[in-house]
């Protein structure tokens, strides 16, 4: 048995070693975290639901009625009418005929993939793709091949050149550590042309994006139709728990014969979808958040481009200061928090090596004060590597 302290202490000295921290009370853009009181630029609660009055008193009193636990898989006696209504409400919302709930977008993701190629076939997919989608590829037993993030040409060229079996893209909507969002038209054209499916993971897209919030479907004008797919989250911009794949009925009734992450897991609570009902009616019904959200984005972006500051292309909540080598983006993040400001420094393995940074995601519930409070602490940050 090889022994585990060496490789404990490497990560140590490489300062790539991860650690929690216990964050106390409620959630919010002002956290609690050993005594001290810090504004939080880590959330992925993008538009301020996960303690919205109506999403609690949603999942409180369907705790009170339907108890804590589904108490079985969906398969057996563990689909309630709370599942069965949120399914109906989210397929309506991204305008599919069907939806099916998973308890994690990263089973969704796994889930979808095996059950579509029962180890056959090749995926494709974007090198900057989120650890769910990367993991689903190497798991399904098919033939994967990567292209350079972004390049629609390549993965044509790949496509092509791939055996005439069954074939899926896998591609995030938003990438979840650049906050870039995915050439759709582009990718849709080329799966189709080539007899490809398409898995899009919306998980930071759904709510922020589009004029309704539909996300990058809706943000780009296109209908989520065949050969696409749509796996999005309900932890993120809904603020609950879970996510859901949306397509058609075929697809749907596929999933659940042959989705192991569906068939064999624990249902979710009735009182999560519950109160993912009263947040998605909460997304449908106030713009309001929406647009909050997006003045404090460009708020950002104006405010970093001033202080010289070269930040990816991206419109969505997700905003990286890249910084290079691991503890600069380190030292980064503790001055920050020195001065009573949350931001996680993401390094290797989560992104590219060189590439680590400061991970900043804006909330409809941050105020205008509060941004340019983190736009003056990150005028203070020494412009040097090492």
């Amino acid at each position: 048995m090889k022994p585990l302290q060496p490789h404990l202490h490497d990560l140590r000295q490489a300062q790539l070693y991860r650690q929690r921290q216990v964050v106390q009370g409620a959630h919010g853009v002002e956290v609690q975290i050993g005594g001290e009181t810090l504004l939080s630029f880590c959330s992925n609660d993008y538009l301020d639901l996960a303690h919205h009055p109506a999403v609690v008193a949603a999942f409180i009193a369907a705790a009170q009625r339907d108890g804590v636990g589904a108490g079985a898989s969906h398969l057996i006696t563990g689909h309630r009418p709370a599942h069965h209504a949120l399914e109906e409400e989210l397929a309506d919302f991204v305008g599919t005929p069907r939806a099916l709930l998973f308890s994690t977008g990263y089973m969704a993701n796994l889930g979808v993939t095996a059950a579509l190629m029962q180890r056959q076939g090749s995926v494709f997919e974007d090198k900057l793709n989120h650890a769910s989608l990367i993991d689903a590829a190497r798991l399904s037993g098919a033939r994967v091949r990567r292209y350079a993030h972004g390049d629609v040409g390549r993965l044509t060229a790949l496509l092509a050149a791939a055996p005439p079996e069954e074939k899926l893209v896998l591609s995030d909507g938003v990438f979840s550590m650049d906050g870039d969002v995915a050439p759709l038209p582009a990718l849709l054209d080329a799966a189709r042309t080539q007899g490809a499916w398409l898995l899009l993971d919306d998980a930071h897209g759904l709510g922020v994006l589009g004029q309704h919030g539909r996300g990058t479907f809706e943000h780009f004008g296109l209908p989520v139709a065949s050969p696409a797919i749509l796996m999005g989250t309900l932890g993120k911009a809904l603020g609950t728990f879970g996510a859901f794949v949306a397509g058609s009925d075929d697809l749907i009734e596929t999933l659940i014969q042959h989705a192991r992450t569906y068939i064999y897991t624990t249902a979710l609570p009735p009182a999560v979808a519950e109160a993912t009902r009263a947040s998605l009616r909460v997304l449908r019904e106030d713009d309001g958040r929406r647009a909050l959200l997006h003045a404090r984005i460009r708020q950002f972006r104006e405010g970093a481009r001033q202080l010289g500051l070269t930040l990816p292309a991206s419109e969505t909540a997700i905003q990286p200061v890249i910084l290079g080598a691991p503890g600069l983006a380190m030292a980064a993040s503790e001055a920050l928090r020195a001065r009573g400001i949350l931001v996680s420094a993401i390094r290797p393995p989560t992104v590219p090596r060189d590439t680590a940074r400061l991970r900043i995601t804006l909330s409809a519930a941050h105020t205008p004060q509060q941004v340019e409070r983190l736009l003056d602490a990150l005028a203070q940050l020494p412009r040097t590597s090492e």
